[in-house]
């Protein structure tokens, strides 16, 4: 009787997920909720609510993360939002 061993080889696997970044909303003194909440909507593409909660969240906490993905796609709304005079970055 002959006994039979099987090796399994371990592979490394690399993944090409993109990096994933977000667009940080800042807390000013100087623009309305009215005029961050319209920004919001045309820059992020956000609904009303979201825009709102989103203007809720900088006032009160100070910054909020408004939008999630790569980088190339968040490079034009950032610079929308500035253009506005919102203070933002990309992180």
């Amino acid at each position: 009787m002959s006994t039979k061993e099987e090796v399994l080889e371990k592979k490394e696997v690399k993944s090409k997920a993109s990096k994933l970044h977000e667009i940080v909303l800042y807390n000013d003194d100087y623009n309305t909720f009215d005029h961050v909440i319209e920004t919001l909507i045309v820059a992020c593409e956000h609904t009303s609510e979201q825009a709102e909660q989103c203007a809720l969240l900088v006032h009160y906490k100070g910054k909020c993360t408004v939008k999630t993905g790569p980088y190339k796609e968040l490079e034009p709304r950032c610079g929308k939002l500035l253009e506005e005079g919102l203070t933002a970055e990309i992180v």
